[in-house]
């Protein structure tokens, strides 16, 4: 009988143990020394310090035993970074966003530093609580891409000097590192690829708001092609799509588009989503591509390589674009004066089987 009462007392106290949250002042008490001893132990400054071998022996050795884990995020404060970065998009459920995320993720994570994702779903005011929120996280640094029009808001929010760095979209007047393309001159080289096979009825479809500045400049591209080759724009040709409506796949602007301009041979659609709606909305049209509409889109995603027929795309640097905004935002971080620098990188227009020479 005693045996057994040992016995569960000893299991109690195991479980007492584990469950209670095991702190430097829990582990000083057990020992009987002070708890700044205890930190300095387990920091690592013990030696610097002549402190006992012996001491530093059964504090390590009681740390162990406890399985203490020391609270980063309380440490992270007293040393004055937390280690974690705030991570931004306008939609992480878009192909574009994933990616780049997975990159920043792993970035990160090899400097060390955690990672907190947001996604505003193109809201201003989600995005401008969002940055609040990751504030008051005090993560050491922001990277994000922004759905704001004003550079007021973010100025207003974002402390001077704060590490921030704007990926894929810019905000004019707003003064901040930046990576991403040149959205205009890459949505030229696609048109002009399309003018050059012989369309001249080519469509553009885009999203709202047209102020966020990859939408604006993809337009301006559109525009620009059909001005260096002297032919007229035709207004009706460029559809502005809500973007809820296409998050809840609503394509009836898309077909009513269409069958309101049968003329159209070719089209631009500016990011991957478009072109997935219109490859639906073409299909329950009867309409075949290339044959019937030649298509080209901005952004590329896997499965425009093997969809029959494989969709033409203008392909972004996404692991590039990751790794330079992780970089900068490092940067920052070491070095709060570091002066703000803005990075273009290429971008590939890639020929598959989705356009094709008029007939």
């Amino acid at each position: 009988m005693k045996n057994n009462l040992h016995f569960l007392l000893k299991r109690f106290s195991f479980a007492v143990m584990k469950t209670r949250k095991v702190t430097l002042s829990s582990i000083a008490d057990d020992l009987n020394v002070s708890k700044t001893l205890v930190s300095l132990v387990l920091n690592g400054k013990a030696d610097a310090l002549s402190i006992n071998k012996e001491t530093q022996k059964r504090v390590i050795a009681r740390a162990n035993e406890l399985n203490y884990k020391p609270n980063q995020v309380a440490r992270g404060l007293r040393m004055g970074q937390t280690h974690t970065l705030g991570l931004l998009v306008a939609d992480i459920s878009n192909p574009f966003y994933a990616r780049i995320t997975r990159t920043i993720e792993h970035m990160a994570e090899t400097e060390g530093y955690s990672l907190i994702v947001c996604s505003s779903d193109e809201s201003e005011s989600r995005e401008k609580h969002l940055v609040k929120m990751l504030l008051d996280r005090q993560v050491d640094g922001i990277i994000m891409t922004t759905t704001m029009h004003q550079p007021e808001v973010l100025k207003e929010i974002i402390p001077t000097q704060f590490p921030l760095v704007l990926f894929d979209r810019y905000l004019t007047g707003f003064d901040s590192h930046y990576v991403g393309v040149d959205n205009e001159q890459a949505t030229r080289n696609a048109v002009k690829h399309l003018l050059d096979l012989g369309h001249r009825n080519i469509g553009f479809l885009t999203l709202t708001p047209n102020y966020i500045s990859t939408l604006y400049d993809r337009q301006q591209g559109y525009l620009t092609a059909f001005e260096a080759y002297n032919f007229p724009v035709t207004d009706k040709y460029l559809l502005q799509l809500d973007y809820v409506r296409l998050k809840n796949k609503d394509y009836n602007q898309i077909t009513q588009f269409f069958l309101e301009n049968p003329e159209i041979t070719a089209l631009f659609t500016s990011n991957n989503n478009l072109a997935i709606a219109c490859l639906k909305t073409v299909k329950e049209l009867g309409k075949r591509i290339p044959e019937d509409l030649s298509l080209i889109t901005f952004d590329d995603v896997e499965c425009f390589s093997y969809t029959a027929p494989a969709i033409s795309c203008i392909a972004q640097p996404l692991e590039k674009i990751g790794e330079v905004a992780v970089k900068m935002a490092l940067q920052q971080i070491k070095n709060k004066r570091i002066d703000s620098q803005k990075v273009i990188l290429q971008t590939e227009l890639i020929y598959r089987d989705s356009t094709c020479a008029i007939n």
